[in-house]
């Protein structure tokens, strides 16, 4: 059996788009709503994981520099 593998964090947040749009219609039945709810809920900590990863490399980027990397022009003006 071929291993899953993860979903991308753009490809989790459309799914989890998808499922919401297909809940909101109201023609899925309870058992169905069921499953999407715990693959939405799934995701949604896929997702949570994924951005606290990525804001640890950008703090341990910072570190190396010593100083936090302006997100904006308006700051490098300053």
């Amino acid at each position: 059996m071929p291993k899953k593998t993860k979903p991308t964090f753009e490809e989790a947040v459309q799914r989890l788009e998808e499922l919401i749009e297909s809940m909101e219609d109201g023609s899925s039945p309870l058992t169905e709503l069921v499953a999407k709810y715990e693959e939405g809920s799934k995701l949604l900590k896929e997702c949570q994981s994924q951005l606290q990863e990525a804001e640890l490399k950008i703090e341990k980027l910072n570190l190396k520099t010593g100083e936090p990397e302006p997100f904006s022009s308006e700051e490098e003006e300053s």
